[in-house]
């Protein structure tokens, strides 16, 4: 699987302990920043993550942050994007398998390193379930059509 990852200075240290244990499973990794623990504004990070997976380039992606609750808000301004804050492994199974979440947003002040790793592992071994889900996932789609649509006047 292509995932693609990204932090901002808080969450630094634990993508980086993260990607040799992801690359480790065989997944390819590609980090867009950022590369040391420097303060950076965290969402022209989750942007670059969003167009990783909206052009196809990445399968996934995988945010990383204080409590993972910025990058997911400001991925989730994307249509088509479903970002979720997951800090056990029952959420990030539940959210590929019921809501087909296309990126994992960590906490690295939230969750430790090993409790991560457990986590990023549920998420990427989960596949979505279809059926009922496809249905709600299509509601969804229709809420930002809907108010895409509005902002476009």
């Amino acid at each position: 699987m292509r995932l693609v990852v990204g932090s901002d200075h808080a969450g630094y240290g634990l993508k980086e302990y993260l990607k040799p244990i992801i690359a480790g499973w065989g997944h390819e990794i590609r980090d867009v920043g950022c590369y040391c623990e420097a303060p950076v504004d965290y969402p022209g990070i989750a942007e670059e993550v969003v167009l990783h997976i909206k052009s196809g380039t990445a399968d996934l992606g995988l945010l990383l942050c204080g409590t993972g609750q910025g990058m997911a808000i400001a991925a989730n301004k994307v249509p088509g994007i479903r970002a979720a804050v997951c800090h056990d492994e029952f959420s990030a199974r539940a959210a590929r398998e019921h809501n087909n979440v296309n990126i994992l947003a960590l906490g690295a002040r939230v969750v430790g390193s090993g409790v991560a790793e457990s986590i990023v592992k549920s998420f990427l071994e989960s596949k979505f379930a279809g059926g009922r889900h496809q249905r709600r996932l299509d509601l969804i789609k229709e809420l930002e059509d809907k108010y895409l649509k509005q902002g476009e006047k």
